[in-house]
């Protein structure tokens, strides 16, 4: 290799060389490493980098051609043409897309096909016209885009070309459009009827298989089809459907029938916890439901010292329930039936554990007596209220008392004992606190000051009134008489007429 400098010089040393400066030596760059860059010059600003190279674009995918089109079926025909429809592809790539359909034929035998549509279609029908009456066609349908040719979706059987005097049409009853339920050992009959014109082919299937001459029989006349099964058993639940066809037309109606039995007991039962009067049970759903839903569980409880059974629970849902109000000191067990459309299941879960309602010791620890002071010094709940009487009308002096020990009452007139012993005047009455001084007839000098004086040995009270005994008032003497005697001519006399003549008829 040569290790002699470039021949060209850049514009900054040629600058620098007119200005007297000797240029920088060079030197050969390294075997194996890249050479170095050369040092901007004093006052110089740096280079600045290359751009990059922009990277290629990578190629476009190519175009795909799509998924064959769906479910070609024929829609209608006559004597020199056939109706068909389809679906469009499940798969359409998204850089070529989809740009219609070309409609195929060939004569059954022959592998010729011609495309009867010159340009694309790209509705999903299509009408094949100007066909030969009694020709069996075979009908294939392609997808075309940028991408090519979809694979080809193809009528199975060959088309006869023909016109068809009534399509075939399965008129289901209206109860059989849903579930059809019956139960173990039931008879099935369904009667379904059909229309179709020549008469129809009725053809059955069982889940998709043809049906069991042993366990079910197929009757078919001109109108309707008839499905029997003398005893129903829950094989012969499934999803039954039924077909007519008339040429290349056919109809179908699916029937869901679904035979049910009783349901097993519940797999498992236990007792979860015992407190109180309480039992809290747990279970598990039965293993057989009788190929229905379970709708509910009757829970039932035994005392042992009668064993007689009892509902406690009845069309319970859930699978965990707690039973109160068990008697204590008895010993129960608990069983469950399980319940579907069908009713109770025959058999049940029975606790294996018994459940004793236990009775529980009580301490009891009476609270010390405290006996308490009632005794209470005497005061009147009612005092004595001044009054007024009149001479010769006797008058009662009220009060009411309370005290324990039980006062003893006093009576005192202008400061004076008063003793109905010594006094008949006076009548003194105590009864349940209520104390009385009865003033029998009044003198015009009974009036005064009265007291009333209740003590004991916590203390004594007093209650007093003062009593006013009044003169009777009369009126004057000869008026008095004068107005008695005047009322007593006044009530026996005679009626006065008004009218003097009236007087005189009358007599």
């Amino acid at each position: 290799m040569s290790n002699a400098a470039p021949a060209e010089a850049a514009p900054a040393e040629a600058t620098s060389t007119a200005e007297g400066e000797a240029p920088p030596a060079e030197t050969a760059p390294v075997e194996g490493k890249a050479p170095a860059e050369a040092a901007p010059a004093e006052g110089e600003a740096p280079a600045e980098p290359a751009p990059e190279e922009p990277k290629a674009c990578a190629p476009p995918p190519p175009d795909e051609p799509t998924s064959e089109p769906l479910e070609v079926t024929v829609e209608d025909k006559s004597d020199s043409s056939v109706t068909i429809t389809w679906r469009p592809p499940k798969t359409v790539p998204a850089n070529s897309g989809l740009d219609g359909y070309t409609v195929e034929i060939t004569k059954e035998g022959t592998e010729d096909w011609k495309a009867v549509n010159e340009d694309l279609t790209v509705s999903c029908r299509y009408v094949i016209k100007n066909q030969t009456t009694g020709d069996h066609l075979l009908i294939r349908v392609v997808a075309v885009n940028s991408g090519g040719r979809s694979p080809p979706a193809t009528i199975a059987d060959p088309i006869l070309v023909k016109e068809v005097g009534a399509r075939p049409k399965v008129r289901l009853p209206r109860f059989l459009r849903q579930r059809y339920v019956k139960k173990v050992g039931e008879k099935i009959n369904l009667v379904i009827p059909f229309s179709g014109k020549p008469k129809p082919v009725v053809s059955w299937l069982k889940d998709g298989e043809p049906l069991d001459p042993k366990r079910a029989n197929i009757r078919t006349s001109d109108t309707d089809s008839i499905l029997f099964v003398r005893q129903a058993e829950r094989v012969d639940s499934g999803s039954y459907e039924m077909c007519v066809k008339v040429d290349d037309f056919e109809d179908k109606a699916a029937i869901i029938i679904q035979i049910i039995e009783l349901p097993g007991p519940p797999a498992s039962i236990k007792i979860a916890d015992v407190w109180g009067f309480n039992v809290a049970l747990e279970w598990t759903a039965p293993k057989d439901n009788g190929n229905t839903e379970i709708t509910g569980y009757t829970v039932q409880k035994a005392d042992k010292k009668t064993g007689d059974w009892f509902n406690i629970l009845e069309h319970y849902t859930r699978l965990n329930a707690t039973i109160s109000d068990l008697i204590m000191g008895n010993t129960y067990t608990f069983r469950i039936f399980a319940e579907n459309k069908c009713g109770l299941s025959e058999e049940c879960a029975t606790t294996k554990e018994e459940a004793t309602i236990v009775k529980e010791v009580i301490d009891y620890k009476p609270t010390p007596f405290v006996e308490r002071d009632f005794t209470e010094a005497p005061k009147f709940t009612t005092v004595l209220n001044d009054r007024s009487t009149t001479v010769g009308y006797s008058t009662k002096l009220l009060c009411s008392v309370r005290g324990s020990p039980k006062p003893k009452i006093m009576w005192m007139k202008n400061k004076m004992i008063l003793n109905n012993m010594d006094n008949p005047k006076y009548r003194m009455i105590s009864t349940g606190g209520i104390c009385t001084l009865e003033i029998r007839k009044p003198g015009q000098y009974d009036g005064g000051e009265y007291v009333c004086r209740a003590e004991n040995q916590l203390g004594k009270v007093d209650t007093g009134c003062k009593l006013e005994v009044k003169k009777p008032v009369y009126a004057d003497a000869d008026n008095h008489w004068f107005m008695i005697i005047k009322t007593m001519i006044f009530t026996s006399t005679e009626p006065v007429y008004a009218d003097a003549d009236k007087d005189k008829e009358a007599e």
